[in-house]
C-alpha cells in the first residue's frame, strides 16, 4: 500500500510518499482502507519532535481517518464492509490502517467519508469544553479566538447551538466572513483592530463569560483581559507556536478562571462525561445539525503540502486528504 512516511524529524517537505506492507489485525485491532484523512496542526508537532509526546521515526502522520473495515482480529466485533471513522496519535495518511477496535466509531448512513474524518477531533474537543470544561449557558457572551480553524470553527457552530452569543476573533475578512456563516454574532480582526476593546465594546462592557483560546500567543492576554468578572478562559493549544505568560494579578483581580483541556486525557480526567457527551455529540452528528467546514482538499501524494498549508495558517475549518 502507498503511505507517507516521516523517517526523521523536520519540516513536512521532509515527507517521502512511498509503498509499504499492507498491516495485519492484531488481537482487538481492526483494519481500515482509509478513504479519507483529517490534516491537524498537532501532526506538524509531531514531524518536527515538538509535540508534547514524541513519537520516535519512522510513522506516518495523521490521526484522524474514515474508510471501511476491510479485516479484523480475534474478539472483534466489526465486519468487513462496515463504514467506520477513528483518530489515533499518528498513522491515517495510508491507504490502510490498524487501528484498536474499541476506538472505531460507526459513520452514519448519509454521512460521506469526508465529513466523518473532519468530525471526530475538532468537535469533541470543542464539545468537551462546552459542555464539561467550562459549562456555557444560553445568553453567554463566548470569545473564540483561532475561529476559523478547525476547533474554532467547531466551537463556534457548538456554541451557537448551545444558546451562546458567539464572538469570532481571527485574521482576515475571508476567514471572519465563514465565521459569521456558521453562527457568530460578531467578529474581530485581531491583527487589525484591537482585541480588548472590541470585545468589550461589543458586550457593551460587561466582558465575555468564556474565552477559548486554541492559537495561544500575542492574543491570548488581551482577550483574558475582556473577561467579565468571574469569566472563565480555556487554553486549548498553541497553533501560533507561542505559548503565553498569563499575569496572576489579573485572574486575581478580576475573579476569573483559568483552565486547560486536551482531548487525550479528557476521559481520565472527566471519566463520568465522556459516555454522555460522545452519545449526545454523535446525535447531533447523525441528525445534521452540525457538520464540518471542509476548506481544502489535497490527494494522499500531496500530504506534505497539506501540511505545509496547515503549518502556514492558511486553512479555514478542516484540510482533508483524499486518499482513495
Amino acid at each position: 500500500m502507498k503511505a507517507v512516511l516521516c523517517h526523521q524529524y523536520g519540516p513536512p517537505e521532509s515527507l517521502v510518499y512511498d509503498e509499504i506492507p499492507d498491516p495485519t489485525p492484531g488481537p482487538g485491532e481492526a483494519v481500515v482502507r482509509v478513504r479519507a484523512a483529517a490534516v491537524n496542526f498537532p501532526d506538524v508537532l509531531f514531524l518536527s519532535g515538538s509535540y508534547q509526546v514524541r513519537i520516535p521515526p519512522p510513522f506516518s502522520p495523521g490521526s484522524e481517518f474514515a474508510g471501511e473495515v476491510l479485516a479484523v482480529g480475534p474478539d472483534v466485533t466489526w465486519r468487513p464492509g462496515d463504514r467506520v471513522s477513528g483518530s489515533m496519535m499518528v498513522g491515517a495518511f495510508a491507504e490502510q490502517v490498524a487501528a484498536p477496535a474499541d476506538s472505531l466509531t460507526r459513520v452514519p448512513d448519509g454521512v460521506d467519508f469526508a465529513d466523518a474524518a473532519a468530525f471526530g477531533v475538532t468537535y469533541r474537543t470543542a464539545y468537551y469544553t462546552l459542555r464539561t470544561v467550562a459549562p456555557v449557558r444560553p445568553g453567554d457572551a463566548v470569545v473564540v479566538l483561532g475561529a476559523a480553524g478547525g476547533v474554532g470553527l467547531a466551537a463556534v457552530d457548538l456554541a451557537t447551538a448551545m444558546g451562546a452569543r458567539v464572538i469570532a476573533a481571527a485574521s482576515g475578512p475571508e476567514k471572519l466572513a465563514i465565521c459569521a456563516q456558521r453562527g457568530a454574532v460578531a467578529t474581530i480582526d485581531y491583527e487589525q483592530e484591537n482585541l480588548r476593546d472590541r470585545i468589550r465594546e461589543i458586550t457593551e462592557g460587561a466582558g465575555a463569560a468564556l474565552v477559548l483560546d486554541p492559537v495561544g500567543g500575542p492574543y491570548a492576554e488581551p482577550a483574558l483581559r475582556a473577561l467579565g468578572r468571574g469569566g472563565v478562559f480555556v487554553t486549548l493549544g498553541y497553533a501560533s507556536g507561542t505559548i503565553p505568560a498569563i499575569p496572576l494579578n489579573l485572574v486575581l483581580l478580576k475573579g476569573i478562571t483559568v483552565r486547560g483541556m486536551e482531548i487525550r486525557t479528557f476521559a481520565t480526567d472527566y471519566p463520568d462525561d465522556i459516555g454522555p457527551a460522545d452519545a449526545e455529540l454523535a446525535r447531533m452528528f447523525a441528525d445534521g445539525k452540525i457538520r464540518p467546514y471542509i476548506g481544502a482538499r489535497f490527494p494522499l501524494a500531496d500530504a506534505a503540502a497539506a501540511l505545509r498549508y496547515v503549518a502556514d495558517r492558511k486553512a479555514i475549518g478542516k484540510v482533508i486528504i483524499d486518499v482513495a
